[in-house]
């Protein structure tokens, strides 16, 4: 598996990742979601054999603090480390920065994953979160 910038956006390719994801409020405006990505500060994938397996999207500053706004992986390809080389990447990349956050599905099999590589949920910090959608 090899973990690379995804610098030519291809709305097919992304199309159908969200869709097997089952993201399709991000797909119902396809526009909006190829400005998200130019304006993203990073945007990894992870490929096999020139086969996109999944990408992770990060939005923030670089210094003091970034969002992982999205890490998709298809379907076939879970459970098999992609997600975690994304995620890692990005975590080695931004290393000094102190803030790294993400929003996920509350769900054992999420929360889970996330805490495997260091994350701790809000609460348990002394924080709590907001969001408006």
């Amino acid at each position: 598996m090899e973990i690379r910038e995804y610098m030519n956006y291809n709305a097919d390719e992304i199309m159908r990742l969200y869709t097997e994801v089952g993201w399709t409020a991000y797909t119902e405006d396809m526009s909006a979601l190829e400005q998200g990505y130019h304006n993203s500060l990073l945007v990894l994938a992870a490929y096999e054999n020139g086969e996109l397996l999944g990408i992770i999207r990060v939005v923030g500053d670089g210094f003091t603090i970034i969002f992982i706004q999205d890490i998709l992986v298809y379907p076939k390809k879970q459970r098999h480390g992609v997600g975690t080389a994304l995620l890692k990447a990005v975590l080695n990349r931004y290393s000094a920065v102190r803030q790294i956050e993400l929003t996920t599905d509350n769900t054992p099999r999420t929360v889970a994953f996330y805490k495997s590589l260091g994350f701790s949920e809000f609460s348990e910090i002394g924080c709590c979160g907001f969001m408006r959608c």
